[in-house]
């Protein structure tokens, strides 16, 4: 799989609920690799980003399975973590708004408040439980990827309409854009 099997908005499978996964079979595992080679595509193409994470439904898969970088910090290490049936089972720490983009959001970057510590739950690929806390950036990113396997974009928690989203210039910097240009994308939820 290549960028280019990533599906953005508006989409409808975006705003659909991913189906949890019962057995995990090899087709399972393909899905995995198919997600992996995505992503890695996606950065391949952009030089100030990294894949940081994809859900199966970015590929049009509705299944919940969640890829994570294993490191944020070097793009060097191209691994991924695997998260099958992941869910946030309890919400802690402050709500605090930082930017966030998605490879599924074509261009847009938004201001978007989340909780800054969560527990999670999840499967690996091997169907082992992991149970996990998180804090800062990795828990924002596992809120963002659960969020897409229930049906919702990082833009759904973003409700005020100025100063609120971003582009991302040439140079890799964040950039303040007007509300109606981002009405004009059509990927808010009708």
């Amino acid at each position: 799989m290549t960028k280019d099997d990533i599906i953005t908005l508006p989409n409808p499978a975006l705003r659909e609920k991913s189906v949890r996964v019962h057995v995990i079979t090899d087709e399972t595992k393909q899905l995995i690799d198919d997600m992996k080679a995505a992503a890695l595509d996606w950065e391949d193409s952009r030089p100030h980003e990294i894949a940081v994470a994809l859900a199966a439904v970015q590929i049009n898969r509705l299944e919940r399975v969640v890829i994570v970088r294993s490191d944020f910090e070097n793009k060097e290490d191209r691994s991924f973590t695997v998260l099958i049936n992941p869910e946030v089972v309890k919400y802690e720490g402050d709500i605090v708004t930082e930017h966030e983009g998605c490879l599924s959001v074509r261009d847009i970057y938004g201001a978007v408040p989340r909780h800054d510590k969560i527990r999670m739950k999840a499967l690996d690929e091997n169907g082992l439980e992991i149970r996990a806390r998180a804090e800062g950036f990795l828990a924002r990113v596992l809120q963002h990827e659960i969020d897409h396997t229930n049906g919702i974009c990082f833009i759904d928690h973003i409700d005020t309409q100025e100063d609120a989203f971003f582009v991302l210039t040439e140079k890799g910097d964040l950039e303040p854009t007007p509300y109606a240009n981002v009405v004009e994308a059509g990927i808010f939820r009708e």
